[in-house]
């Protein structure tokens, strides 16, 4: 089962590349069944290629198949070749899995959109470019993936072109993200100047040998590459296109946000931790980045009114807990939250969408209210998410995931107390801003009566990823609750084991976990307090000038939006509009001269015979002059 590795990444391209040919001249079932059924064929084969790879697993720890040789020049070989082990099966069984459950969900709620064939085409194409992104076993293939998903999400993001601000925020997304991608590919160049190789395996082995840790060179390249890694994942200082991304379609939101894109500046550290563990200061840069973008993030998402702005801040919020664990050296920490909060925040999205869909396409979360009775399983899938989200203890896959995080920034040696800390306030923020949603989505007076009520294909996928969202966290259990590592043991022949200061022992751990579940408790309840009665708190609070600047300045993503487009658009638009300018008068001045010399030439057409034959021989001589010389 091994041999059908390549089908994986190749099956979503066929589902493209028909859908892109003739999805015109398709019905609406026979696209839902090439663009749903190529992702679910793909699922399927990663099933049973995992379940091949985890029976010979771990008497052999890896795969690798090449399909042919792409670049062979200048002693640089890259071949189109394909690398499976426990990260990259784990990372392909996500997007393929639950791309599935979200392509399955599209086929009703894209239903009565024009682009149909289009949106799934897109979609099958943003898949493939993740799936080449996680299986390359080259650092050139990957670049290729990773930009295959930042060209998908332009065109996802920006897919109701028709509506201005949508390709504003399509070309955000784009322009922003290259920043991270220019540099991750300057990264590339020196990796090969330096080590001669782009296999991702051997230029970490090379790199051990050649560079001492803490090396300037390694320094460099890492800080390289986690600027791209910053970019795609929208952390601290390049987080800005991720809340105008929800300018796509909630399928969208979901795929973008909970198993592709943002998630691939994760997998880009994890895959190269040889390289990060070169530069100790990066790693700690790591760890203040998440650090500060899951707080600013946690902040924003208290004041948004677009519900699904509220879950893109949360996305960056949570992938600053996963930046935060690969900063303290806690690898496996961060893939288990990214295997938690892909279930949960998928589960979140297209129960916002469902939401969404049942109000006619209302997306304020002050004009809901009341909808748990309307829409019942909507409701307690959605109360599953923002539960696991928020770290409800004991029963939430996120309670496990979070619990080990703080965990790991207390105990590693790599960390600080205060990153513990803003690590433990993240989590009563979590809390917070997670249940708001809850009291103003479904509970108070019904202010916007649902128009309908989701069908199957809705609310199939909400059940499976509500299931999830609770049972995964159960993979690994610490040790004050059963001492269960199934997760760690299968990812140790990748990631190392996380190293802890000594005296770190179950009483210890204990008391964090204690720590950790009241702040994630001391969050819901403060919610229920402030959002819950009446006449709100929170609105009362809201309306005082405190409230009103403090609220306008999370909204404004503190700020950052103005400051680029003061400091860097504002300028480049008025330099090129100047520069414009003095370009069309050049072009203009050419323009000019070539109609004069064609009236000076023109003067030479007499029609007197002479004339020609003297001018032949005044230029034969001038040439006979010219190479006597």
């Amino acid at each position: 089962m091994l041999r059908l590795l390549s089908l994986i990444p190749t099956l979503p391209l066929a589902g493209f590349l028909v859908l892109a040919l003739f999805g015109g001249r398709f019905s609406r079932r026979q696209i839902a069944w090439v663009g749903c059924g190529s992702i679910g064929t793909a699922a399927l084969i990663t099933a049973l290629v995992g379940a091949d790879f985890l029976r010979v697993f771990p008497d052999r720890t890896s795969y690798h198949q090449t399909l042919w040789t792409w670049i062979d020049t200048s002693g640089m070989t890259v071949g189109v070749s394909w690398y499976l082990d426990a990260l990259s099966l784990l990372m392909v069984a996500v997007v393929t899995g639950i791309g599935f459950l979200i392509h399955l969900y599209s086929v009703e709620y894209m239903s009565g959109d024009d682009g149909y064939a289009r949106f799934f085409a897109y979609m099958n194409l943003f898949v493939t470019a993740m799936l080449t992104l996680v299986l390359a076993d080259n650092l050139l293939l990957l670049y290729l993936g990773w930009e295959g998903v930042g060209l998908c999400s332009y065109l996802l993001i920006g897919f109701w072109y028709r509506e201005p601000e949508y390709g504003a925020a399509a070309q955000k997304a784009f322009i922003v993200t290259r920043i991270g991608d220019t540099a991750f590919a300057v990264g590339l160049f020196i990796l090969f100047t330096q080590l001669k190789s782009l296999s991702i395996q051997q230029v970490q082995t090379l790199a051990a040998d050649a560079w001492p840790v803490g090396s300037n060179v390694a320094v460099i390249v890492a800080v390289l590459l986690l600027a791209g890694a910053v970019g795609k994942s929208a952390q601290l200082p390049l987080q800005v296109w991720l809340p105008d991304a929800m300018a796509g379609p909630t399928p969208v939101s979901a795929l973008i946000h909970a198993a592709t894109m943002v998630t691939a500046g994760v997998y880009l550290i994890a895959r190269m931790h040889q390289l990060f563990a070169l530069a100790p200061t990066v790693l700690e840069a790591v760890a203040v980045i998440g650090l500060l973008t899951l707080l600013l993030a946690a902040c924003s998402a208290l004041v948004q009114r677009d519900i699904k702005r509220v879950l893109a801040y949360s996305t960056m919020s949570q992938i600053g807990y996963m930046f935060l664990a690969l900063g303290v050296g806690a690898w496996s920490a961060a893939l288990f939250h990214f295997l938690t909060h892909s279930c949960f925040k998928a589960l979140l999205f297209l129960a916002a969408g469902s939401v969404i869909h049942s109000l006619g396409h209302e997306q304020d979360i002050f004009r809901m209210g009341g909808l748990r009775r309307q829409l019942p399983l909507t409701f307690w899938t959605f109360l599953i998410g923002a539960a696991a989200m928020s770290g409800v203890p004991f029963i939430t896959s996120g309670f496990y995931s979070k619990d080990w995080i703080l965990w790991s920034a207390w105990s590693s040696p790599l960390s600080h107390r205060w990153i513990w800390f803003g690590a433990l306030l993240g989590t009563l923020l979590t809390g917070l801003y997670s249940f708001r949603l809850i009291f103003r989505v479904f509970f108070g007076e019904v202010r916007t009566s649902p128009n309908g009520t989701p069908g199957v294909a809705m609310l199939v996928p909400l059940v499976v990823l509500a299931f999830f969202a609770v049972t995964v966290g159960f993979l690994e259990l610490p040790r004050t609750l059963g001492d269960l590592s199934l997760f760690s043991q299968y990812l140790s022949h990748v990631l190392p084991p996380i190293e802890t200061i000594p005296g770190m022992d179950e009483s210890v751990e204990a008391l964090v976990q204690i720590a950790v579940t009241c702040s994630a408790l001391l969050g819901m309840g403060l919610a229920a307090v402030l959002f819950l009665p009446r006449a709100s708190v929170a609105d009362r609070l809201a309306g005082t000038s405190l409230g009103r600047t403090l609220a306008a300045f999370w909204q404004g993503g503190w700020g950052f939006d103005r400051m680029y487009d003061g400091v860097l658009v504002r300028p480049w638009l008025h330099l090129t509009r100047e520069s414009g300018e003095l370009l069309d008068r050049g072009y203009e001045s050419l323009g000019v001269a070539a109609e004069s010399f064609h009236v000076w030439l023109s003067r030479t057409q007499t029609g007197h015979v002479r004339w020609y034959a003297a001018t032949v021989a005044v230029g034969a001589l001038v040439l006979l002059g010219l190479f006597a010389m």
